[in-house]
């Protein structure tokens, strides 16, 4: 019997949900660390992220983390904190997502509130499977800046300005990387071995910068 493959993420949409089962449904999936859940007026979208989800989530944020380090820049990670804001009724877990310019204002904190802490600078969204429920307004309404979007093809990156996101061909918080190269070393990662692709990725970042 052929395998069958499992499919990337699994989502649901729910309607007409208020935001004390938001929180209560958080509340109860605390522990449930492959499970996200993003809000919007009402609107509730949970998804069960598998394999094909989760690598390159992991490799985009390793890459953020590398050209980092080497650009010696102040990195500060949040991994899919949940984010929400009752006042707006929108709220949302991203797959990664980073503290740059906003570092120093959140290390050290136990939790994150958005009515008072920054949202972070920078937001990874992998999105193969196609949301049913955009959440480019949903970043956009909290203020994050950079977006960098995995639609399983390549990755695209998109600045917030003037409250839309518009779409660019390179990291404004971690230069030089393009989206170009990042779709690169993202598609390189799925064959070469963890230490070389590492090694490439510095070497490629010390040309560069």
């Amino acid at each position: 019997m052929p395998a069958i493959a499992a499919p990337p993420e699994q989502r649901v949409l729910l309607r007409n949900v208020s935001w004390e089962t938001y929180e209560r449904l958080l509340a109860e999936h605390v522990e449930s660390v492959g499970t996200r859940f993003t809000y919007d007026g009402g609107f509730l979208e949970i998804m069960v992220v598998g394999f094909g989800h989760e690598n390159p989530n992991r490799m985009l944020a390793k890459l953020a983390e590398i050209v980092a380090e080497e650009m010696a820049l102040d990195l500060y990670p949040a991994g899919s904190t949940t984010f929400k804001r009752r006042d707006l009724a929108k709220g949302f877990e991203p797959d990664s997502c980073f503290y740059l310019n906003h570092a120093g204002q959140v290390r050290g904190k136990d939790e994150l509130d958005l009515n008072s802490d920054p949202p972070p600078d920078l937001v990874i969204e992998v999105d193969i499977t196609r949301s049913s429920l955009n959440r480019f307004p949903i970043f956009a309404a909290v203020g994050v800046p950079e977006l960098w979007r995995y639609d399983g093809e390549r990755v695209r990156m998109y600045n917030l300005h003037k409250g839309e996101y518009a779409e660019v061909d390179s990291s404004a918080g971690l230069p030089p990387l393009t989206s170009a190269q990042a779709s690169l070393f993202l598609d390189q990662s799925r064959t070469q071995k963890s230490t070389e692709w590492l090694r490439r990725v510095r070497e490629w970042v010390r040309a560069n910068r």
